[in-house]
Parts: structure tokens; C-alpha cells; sequence
């Protein structure tokens, strides 16, 4: 596998040899300091050009990164409606395992390449015409102490949505039970955990996307409890796994209402549960709960 050392070279290499890059940026988790390295690691990298469309109708040029696996571009797919604002990007995956992900940006996007993140350096500037950037940091992902309403919210949207699955399961529809329990059902679990993370390390830090570094900053207890949420492909297996949710979603709620001073719908709590729990012994077939 090419080194960082390598591979920024064959980047810098292109971009310092052709005149439509002008500049040459870097985002993401290989800029972040509290990140730890490894192989899997992208490049996030910006080339601001002059002449986007020659470099978009002529592929080639990107060879000379190496030998790819597989490539995709978003803003050629139909599946995916763009999002770039006229950016347009190139996800590569190479033989040797290192990834690039390389969006172009219009030169005259130039003074916010980045979107304002803060997770950006400048990496090359050939005409001296970028804005100067502070230090990399991951502040802007920082966790947020939630508001009285997004918490109220996101209590009242757990335990509503957790009836879906109930339903789900009580019609033999697997699929959907467990779409709305890992889509719809576990995201507002993973925020209030992340919410007790933010309440014990003073919202001073990141857990990642998709919660990626909870088992960090949970205790034994509560990361088995959260992996005993997730289901196997089983109708007791998705009950279990619901009752293991609401187990969690409870005690961790009630700790966040608790230390932030608002208010858990215990009503809700309570009528909601008493229901799954008939759902559950319902016979297949019954015409009332």
C-alpha cells in the first residue's frame, strides 16, 4: 500500500504540473488532529480549476493516480440527485486499498472551497489568492447540548415510532419492522446517548458519524446494553431487540432529563409500553387490542 507521504506526492505532482489547478485543498478526517491514522482513511481533496469541463470530459487524466477497483460519480448518477452546487466529484478506490475522493470546484467558488468547514487546509496555491484558514479543528462536530423542545422531540418520535414496529411485527411485515427500528427508532436512541456523552465530557468533543466512537465514552454496561439492540433476522429476535431499546432509551433519557433539568413524558412512556406489550401477545388474526 502507498504511503501518505506517496500518495500526497502523485496529488500535488498532477495538480503543480497542470495549469487548469490553480488550488489544491484537503477536508476530512486526515486533516482532523483528534483522529487516529489508518489504512482506510480517504483523501478528501479539492481542485480548484479553471476549465472544469475538460477535466470532466476527459477521464484519463486520472490514471496516473493508479490501477482502481471501482469508481463513482455522483453527479453523473440518476439515483442520486447532485448536491455539489456545481462542484463535481470523483469517489476512486485504488488497487492498493488508499481511496481518493476528489471534487472539482470552480475557481471562482474559490473563496469558500470549503464550505466553511473547519476541518480544511490549503495544500497548494499557485496564484496566492485563497483566504487564510485557522488551525484545523472538529469543533463545528462537537456535540450540542440539546434544547428543551429537541429533546421533548426526539423522546415524543421514539416512542411513537416504536409502534410501527409493534405493527410491523404483529402483520409478519419483517422488513418494515426492522427498517423503522434500525432507520426511524434507533437514530433517536444514538442521540440521546450521544447527548449523555455531551453532558459527561462537557460537549467538548465529537462521537462521530453514526455515533462511531460511543464505545469510547460509554460504560461496559451501556455498550453491551446498545449492542443487544440490534436484532437478528428472527420475529422474537426484532421483539427482543425493540424491548432492549426501550430498556436503553429510557434509563438514558431519564439521566439527560435528569441533569439538564426537563421534563421525561413518563405518560408516554408508560401507555406506549403497556401497548407494545399487548401487541406482542396479540394472536395473529385478532380484530382488537
Amino acid at each position: 500500500m502507498r504511503s501518505e507521504q506517496e500518495m500526497m506526492d502523485l496529488i500535488l505532482d498532477f495538480a503543480g504540473n497542470d495549469e487548469r489547478v490553480r488550488a489544491v485543498g484537503m477536508n476530512g478526517s486526515r486533516t482532523n488532529p483528534n483522529v487516529p491514522k489508518d489504512m482506510f482513511k480517504d483523501y478528501d481533496i479539492v481542485f480548484m480549476v479553471t476549465d472544469m469541463d475538460s477535466l470532466i470530459m476527459d477521464k484519463n487524466w486520472m490514471d496516473c493516480f493508479g490501477g482502481r477497483i471501482i469508481m463513482q460519480t455522483p453527479e453523473d448518477m440518476d439515483l442520486f440527485p447532485p448536491e455539489l452546487d456545481g462542484n463535481f466529484s470523483y469517489l476512486m478506490l485504488f488497487s492498493d486499498g488508499n481511496r481518493i475522493d476528489l471534487t472539482l470546484c470552480p475557481i471562482e467558488k474559490k473563496d469558500n472551497w470549503n464550505n466553511s468547514d473547519k476541518l480544511s487546509i490549503v495544500l497548494l496555491d499557485k496564484d496566492q489568492s485563497l483566504p487564510n484558514l485557522p488551525a484545523p479543528s472538529d469543533e463545528d462536530y462537537w456535540l450540542r447540548r440539546p434544547s428543551a423542545a429537541f429533546y421533548a422531540d426526539c423522546c415524543n418520535e421514539f416512542w411513537w415510532i416504536s409502534t410501527y414496529v409493534a405493527k410491523g411485527l404483529w402483520r409478519q411485515e419483517i422488513t418494515y419492522a426492522m427498517d423503522h427500528l434500525n432507520m426511524n427508532l434507533r437514530p433517536m436512541l444514538i442521540k440521546m446517548l450521544e447527548w449523555k456523552v455531551g453532558i459527561d465530557t462537557n460537549f467538548s468533543l465529537s462521537t462521530g458519524k453514526n455515533g462511531k466512537y460511543l464505545e469510547k465514552y460509554l460504560s461496559k454496561q451501556n455498550w453491551l446494553a446498545l449492542m443487544s439492540t440490534y436484532p437478528e433476522g428472527t420475529y422474537e429476535g426484532v421483539w427482543r431487540a425493540l424491548f432492549a431499546l426501550l430498556d436503553l432509551f429510557r434509563s438514558t433519557s431519564k439521566e439527560v432529563a435528569e441533569r439538564l433539568n426537563y421534563y421525561y413524558p413518563y405518560d408516554d412512556d408508560r401507555n406506549v409500553t403497556a401497548y407494545l406489550m399487548r401487541v406482542q401477545r396479540l394472536e395473529p388474526g385478532a380484530n382488537s387490542i
